[in-house]
């Protein structure tokens, strides 16, 4: 906190109170994410490289991507123009964080072509008999991470990634019903896929059916 703030806050308590109670109240409807975001772009505009750094790492913890940084900054260029955005860019460089390590990467010259892809089909995951009854199981299906929740007769089918990176989540992630991403902490309910800690994305679920005591997803 600068000493000019300080200084106000002492001489005007009440009035600093009342400017302090307004900023968050009018940011109760947003996410902290959003929030977080927000306050990035202000901290741009004036370029306080503290505030920047700072509030660049909570929107990092409430789960935001570089991609997403980047995006907010190029959103806001009416406001910024092109040289705050690249002294930004410069603090965010600097600051060495692993996230943004691999967004200024160069294309290679001569890329392989991407292998073709198979069409969506019904992939034979496990015995439907062999999951027991209000637990999560991991297993591996042709190539696909995949969680199993169990509910009586109702079966839900995860993709294992993260939605956040697409980090893969082990098996050692598992505690009763919620799974935690080891990269960045976001939880997920394996009852309903939802996330439920960090972040805001919730697992993918794939299809599933029971056939002839086969459980079959579909991807």
């Amino acid at each position: 906190m600068s000493d000019a703030l300080n200084y106000l806050i002492k001489a005007r308590p009440e009035a600093m109170g009342h400017y302090f109670a307004f900023l968050k109240d009018a940011g109760k409807h947003l996410d902290p994410k959003t929030k977080n975001l927000i306050s990035v772009i202000t901290k741009v505009h004036a370029q306080t490289e503290r505030g920047l750094k700072q509030y660049l790492k909570r929107a990092l913890r409430e789960g935001c991507t570089p991609v997403e940084v980047i995006d907010a900054l190029l959103m806001a260029f009416p406001a910024l123009g092109l040289a705050r955005i690249i002294w930004a860019v410069d603090v965010i460089l600097a600051m060495q964080l692993p996230e943004f390590a691999d967004l200024g990467a160069a294309p290679t010259a001569a890329a392989a072509p991407l292998p073709a892809t198979e069409p969506p089909r019904w992939h034979d995951v496990a015995a439907s008999a062999a999951l027991v009854d209000g637990t999560v199981t991991r297993t591996e299906c042709d190539g696909m991470g995949l969680f199993l929740y169990r509910n009586k007769r109702a079966y839900a089918v995860y993709d294992s990634r993260c939605p956040h990176q697409a980090t893969n989540i082990p098996e050692l992630a598992v505690q009763g019903t919620t799974l935690t991403c080891p990269k960045h902490q976001w939880e997920f309910d394996a009852t309903s896929g939802a996330c439920i800690k960090k972040g805001n994305s919730p697992l993918k679920k794939l299809e599933a059916k029971v056939v002839k005591g086969r459980l079959m997803a579909f991807w």
